[in-house]
């Protein structure tokens, strides 16, 4: 291959794809503008050597068996996003891309023949994904969220029960729920307006996360429903961070519009243990403590017995 070609040179640098050509020895050959630019590495610092003394992260058995393999038989390796996430060590071009530590890649190797059909040369071409897999991701984060609040919707709520559950089954982790929903929520929505019932389930939103951990999983179950799954937490513990919620929603003014209210919340605690078998039964017997919550008289906590 004729790497001093103008032509090819020329070409090769305005295009928005890495090129990378190495030899049997893994000695690099073709370097192009793109390459460049993400590597900080100008060509003339990195041709005729070895790719792995500059990336060694590459120095891997799968890799080389890959490349060795396509020396020999010609055929065609594709690169997945997905399942290597990016091939060089690259930044980030925007700032909006910062979410990603490295650049997301996709790619492909393929055979570069002489005029008798030899295999003299592999080509590395390398694609910059990472706005895609950011808008991917945005559209999936979208899917787990409740439009109005922000926090996770049932859907996503019923996903991770399921997963925490096979948990406690199967390695018995101590699991333990929240149900809980706002006294008298139908009348503030006829009296205020649902303007200001909207305003009302945002603002306990706002007041309820930061009480909760990373790890728990906060959800708008319906309506003014609203669950906290607590992994890794028996019921004693569940039930003091759900006074803690309870009365950091109590003492807070709501005031919108020219109105002033405030607000209270009941709740209902249970444990998974081996009287409940499923996930159904488990929420049930949350939501059975919530209703004893209400009929005791609201903002009230009410933990379930086992």
């Amino acid at each position: 291959m004729d790497t001093n070609n103008i032509y090819t040179t020329q070409i090769c640098d305005m295009m928005n794809i890495g090129i990378v050509v190495l030899d049997r020895e893994f000695k690099i050959h073709y370097w192009n503008r793109w390459m460049e630019l993400h590597s900080g590495i100008m060509r003339e610092n990195i041709l005729n050597l070895q790719l792995f003394d500059f990336f060694p992260n590459l120095n891997n058995p799968k890799f080389m068996r890959n490349c060795k393999s396509l020396f020999t038989f010609g055929n065609y390796y594709f690169l997945s996003q997905k399942l290597h996430h990016f091939i060089f060590p690259f930044k980030p071009v925007s700032a909006s891309d910062f979410q990603f530590e490295n650049m997301q890649q996709s790619g492909s190797i393929f055979p570069i023949r002489n005029e008798k059909n030899e295999i003299d040369y592999i080509c590395i071409a390398v694609h910059d994904v990472t706005e895609l897999v950011a808008y991917e991701q945005k559209l999936l984060e979208m899917t787990k969220r409740d439009v109005l609040t922000g926090i996770y919707n049932r859907r996503y709520l019923e996903e991770r029960m399921k997963d925490e559950f096979e948990k406690h089954t199967r390695y018995n982790r101590t699991l333990s729920l929240i149900v809980f929903d706002i006294d008298h929520f139908k009348g503030i929505n006829d009296t205020c307006g649902h303007q200001y019932g909207d305003y009302i389930l945002k603002s306990i939103v706002s007041i309820v996360k930061p009480c909760l951990r990373t790890v728990d999983v906060f959800a708008r179950y319906g309506g003014e429903e609203f669950c906290c799954l607590l992994p890794e937490t028996d019921i004693e513990a569940a039930a003091r961070v759900a006074e803690r919620l309870k009365d950091a929603v109590a003492v807070q003014e709501y005031f919108f519009q020219n109105t002033l209210i405030r607000v209270t919340i009941s709740l209902g605690v249970a444990k998974a243990n081996e009287n409940l078998r499923t996930i159904d039964a488990l929420f049930k017997k949350a939501d059975d403590a919530l209703y004893e919550a209400k009929k005791n008289g609201r903002n009230r906590v009410v933990t379930a017995k086992i």
